[in-house]
């Protein structure tokens, strides 16, 4: 299973506090909705505020990533620019 990493402390209000977790998913789309079923309101916070990092690659837009099983995902902030 998937290692999930909040490494953003606004994902922390979502989860009650927990940093790491394990998903049942094979793609960064059916992570996001198990955390969201897991943890209310996480699936949209990470759609508006997050990026991901899988396996050390940081994704801007990572809905078609696949996820192995052993895959290590940290959600991160995104950077704006402007």
């Amino acid at each position: 299973m998937p290692h999930v990493v909040a490494a953003c402390s606004t994902c922390r209000q979502f989860t009650d506090g927990l940093v790491e977790f394990d998903v049942e998913a094979d793609s960064v789309r059916r992570m996001i909705g198990e955390l969201d079923r897991r943890f209310p309101g996480l699936g949209e916070h990470i759609e508006r505020r997050m990026a991901i990092a899988i396996d050390g690659e940081i994704h801007q837009d990572a809905h078609g990533a696949r996820l192995a099983a052993d895959s290590e995902v940290y959600l991160i902030p995104r950077i704006g620019g402007g």
